[in-house]
C-alpha cells in the first residue's frame, strides 16, 4: 500500500485547499451575518441554515446542478479484514482524522491560555475585554476555524460519496442539528458525543428498519431534551 504515492498524495493540498477557501468565505460570513448575534446561540444555528440554503443556489445559478464525480484515492479503497470483520479503509482514515481534530480541540480549550480566553469569552466578554484581550479578534478566529473544519468535513463527506452536488450540505444539515441539540449548544464535547449516538441509533435501526431510520434520531433528540433540555454538555463544560 503506497500511503505517499498516486493518488493520495493530492488529497492532502485538496483539503488544505477546502478548508483554506471554506475559511475565507467563512471570515466574509462571520463579518456580515453573524456578528450581529454573537451569544445567540440558536439564532446563530438559523441564520447559518439560512446562509447554507442562500449558498446552494447560488452555486446551482453559477456552476449548474449537474453531479460532479470525486474518485476516492485507490489507496483509501476496499477494506482491512481481521477474521470475519472487515473495515473500511476510507472510514477508518476519517476516524482517525476525526479523533485527532477533537483530541486538538479539547487540548486547546482545557489546557491552553487561548482555549481559557474562548470559555471565558462566551461566559463574559465584557470582562475578557476589559483585562486587554481583543475578544472580538478571538471570535472571528474561532470562527473562521469552524468554517475551515466544515470545508474539510465536507471533502471527506464528498469523498465518501464519491461525488459532489448541489445539496451536499442539505443531505447532512438534519443530523448535523440533531447532533448539536442532543451535545448542548456551543459545547465541543457534546458535539462528539452526540455524534456518536446519533450514528449508533442510525446503524442499528436502520439496519432493522431503514425507513425510520431519521425518525429514530428524532426521537433520540426529544427523549435527551425531555431529560437535559439544555443538551448533555451545555456550554460551559466543553
Amino acid at each position: 500500500m503506497k500511503w505517499f504515492g498516486g493518488t493520495l498524495a493530492a488529497l492532502v493540498p485538496a483539503m488544505l485547499s477546502a478548508m483554506l477557501v471554506a475559511g475565507l468565505l467563512g471570515a466574509i460570513f462571520e463579518r456580515v451575518i453573524i456578528k450581529p448575534v454573537y451569544g445567540q446561540h440558536l439564532k446563530q444555528i438559523l441564520i447559518t441554515t439560512g446562509g447554507m440554503i442562500v449558498a446552494e443556489q447560488l452555486i446551482h445559478v453559477i456552476w449548474g446542478p449537474d453531479l460532479l464525480p470525486l474518485a476516492r484515492p485507490e489507496e483509501l479503497r476496499g477494506a482491512l479484514v481481521f477474521g470475519d470483520v472487515a473495515l473500511e479503509r476510507f472510514r477508518l482514515a476519517t476516524v482517525v482524522v476525526g479523533l485527532a481534530i477533537f483530541a486538538a480541540m479539547a487540548l486547546t480549550l482545557n489546557r491552553t491560555k487561548l482555549g481559557l480566553l474562548i470559555r471565558a469569552g462566551v461566559e463574559n466578554s465584557e470582562m475578557v475585554e476589559a483585562m486587554g484581550y481583543r475578544i472580538r479578534r478571538l471570535f472571528v478566529g474561532v470562527f473562521v476555524a469552524g468554517s475551515a473544519l466544515a470545508g474539510l468535513g465536507g471533502a471527506l463527506w464528498g469523498m465518501y460519496q464519491e461525488a459532489v452536488t448541489v445539496a451536499i450540505g442539505a443531505q447532512m444539515m438534519v443530523l448535523i442539528f440533531i447532533v448539536i441539540i442532543i451535545g448542548g449548544l456551543g459545547s465541543v464535547t457534546g458535539c462528539f458525543v452526540g455524534a456518536l449516538l446519533v450514528g449508533l441509533m442510525a446503524n442499528y435501526v436502520g439496519y432493522l428498519s431503514p425507513k425510520i431510520a431519521l425518525g429514530s434520531n428524532i426521537l433520540l433528540m426529544v427523549l435527551v431534551l425531555l431529560w437535559r433540555p439544555r443538551g448533555l454538555y451545555p456550554a460551559g463544560k466543553s
